[in-house]
């Protein structure tokens, strides 16, 4: 019920947001909730925390921005092609790197970030290297241009829905009683013959895809990229989404990811000190709401259940 609910607000809301400037700022938070939807499994019910979902961004954006520009390939092709690369990479990484545990994982994570960054910088012939490449097609769905601010904005919604559903799915199903288990105590998963690695490497692989479906988008919607939107700080930036909206639910990601999103257009004013406000906003969440804003949600909606 709150799905169709989410669907039907997401829906009407450009009914009301009718200017495409803010239609725009809309569009990117929706690209940034695919991606933090799936580091929220990752985080919040494998417990694994990933510093290099920059990386599986910018392997779903060049992939899909060089086969549609070089190649001349249609864009829907594209994506397929930048999916199953993503997801071949991120096994890849992820058998080896699942093994560690904490900060080891983290910083594994992080240095596989900074290997995507810096090789795309370094490839010069191929990525246009710090300069970047642009005249990326726009998506075409059925003969028409996905290119106003309308057509994205309900084209990334969509796909949000579409990931929402199916992570959802997977947390009350037998794989999210596992991934639950595993980040209560994976010492004690393991005793009790659970296939620990096999799980981790699973949801690290299906993050790593809504990371590349996002980075496709954004290739597409913006039609020029360069490594300096796929750097270390985005991918602090999308963990901290997520602790601030709280890691114990997807929607907790959502939350998190409208208010990292939306707060620059509130703070526009305030430009030279956003980052000393977003590190406010992170300590006093961390100090007073250690479950996130969804946990505060979950709190006040029993306390007013239980007044009445």
């Amino acid at each position: 019920m709150t799905l169709g609910i989410l669907a039907i607000v997401l829906a009407l809301l450009p009914v009301l947001v009718r200017n495409p400037y803010y239609l725009g700022v809309l569009v990117f938070v929706g690209i940034y909730s695919l991606i933090t939807i799936g580091l929220s499994m990752l985080m919040g019910y494998a417990g694994q925390i990933s510093l290099g979902h920059a990386g599986f961004f910018a392997i779903g954006a060049y992939t899909s921005g060089l086969l549609t520009t070089k190649g001349g390939f249609p864009p829907l092709f594209a994506f397929l092609v930048a999916i199953l690369l993503t997801a071949c990479v991120a096994f890849l990484i992820g058998v080896p790197s699942l093994k560690l545990r904490g900060h080891y994982l983290a910083m594994a994570t992080l240095g596989f970030g900074e290997i995507v960054h810096i090789a795309l910088n370094a490839s010069v012939d191929l990525t246009g290297g710090p300069s970047g490449f642009g005249e990326i097609p726009r998506i075409a769905l059925g003969g028409l241009l996905v290119e106003s601010a309308l057509s994205r904005y309900y084209l990334v919604y969509a796909l949000v829905i579409i990931a929402l559903l199916l992570s959802l799915n997977i947390v009350h199903s037998r794989v999210g009683r596992a991934l639950r288990s595993i980040h209560g105590s994976e010492l004690a998963a393991s005793a009790m013959g659970m296939n620990t690695a096999r799980y981790k490497v699973q949801v690290f692989v299906l993050s790593a895809i809504y990371a590349s479906v996002a980075g496709s988008l954004y290739a597409h919607f913006i039609t020029f990229i360069s490594p300096g939107s796929f750097d270390l700080t985005f991918s602090v930036l999308l963990v901290t989404m997520v602790v601030i909206g709280g890691m114990s639910s997807v929607w907790g990601a959502l939350m998190g990811t409208a208010l990292l999103g939306l707060l620059p257009e509130v703070l526009r004013g305030f430009k030279d000190y956003d980052i000393l406000i977003y590190g406010a906003i992170l300590l006093l969440i961390m100090m007073f709401m250690p479950d996130g804003l969804f946990g505060l949600s979950q709190r006040l909606f029993v306390r007013r259940s239980a007044r009445s």
